[in-house]
């Protein structure tokens, strides 16, 4: 079954790391990232531009109304996501456990809806 792990963390304070420490959690990453491709879990995945960036997209009446931004404010924010291959929600929770950032945010794990052919 394919799962969707979102990694959520505060975009201002992991800003606030200096050189050093955004190295290492790079680093943490490549081999993490490494690990599930090897391990046959890794199915895609990918950092995010920050949330300045973001549009958020409404049809309201037939009109299209975008907005800039996240559609909500929150402390978190969407930073990037894997979407990877587990046996089960306990095999997936396994993998989320080991991304970096889930020891400074949080990661939401969502299994993929599966559409009958």
């Amino acid at each position: 079954m394919q799962y969707l792990l979102m990694i959520y963390q505060n975009e201002v304070e992991y800003a606030k790391n200096d050189a050093a420490t955004s190295q290492k959690m790079l680093a943490e990453y490549q081999a993490f990232t490494q690990g599930i491709v090897q391990s046959g879990n890794f199915k895609a995945g990918d950092r995010l531009q920050p949330t300045t960036t973001a549009t958020t997209v409404r049809v309201r009446d037939g009109k299209t109304l975008t907005t800039d931004g996240p559609f909500a404010e929150t402390r978190e924010q969407l930073g990037g996501y894997y979407l990877v291959e587990a046996k089960d929600l306990n095999a997936a929770i396994e993998i989320a456990a080991r991304i970096p950032s889930a020891r400074i945010g949080s990661i939401e794990v969502r299994p993929i809806w599966v559409y009958d052919k």
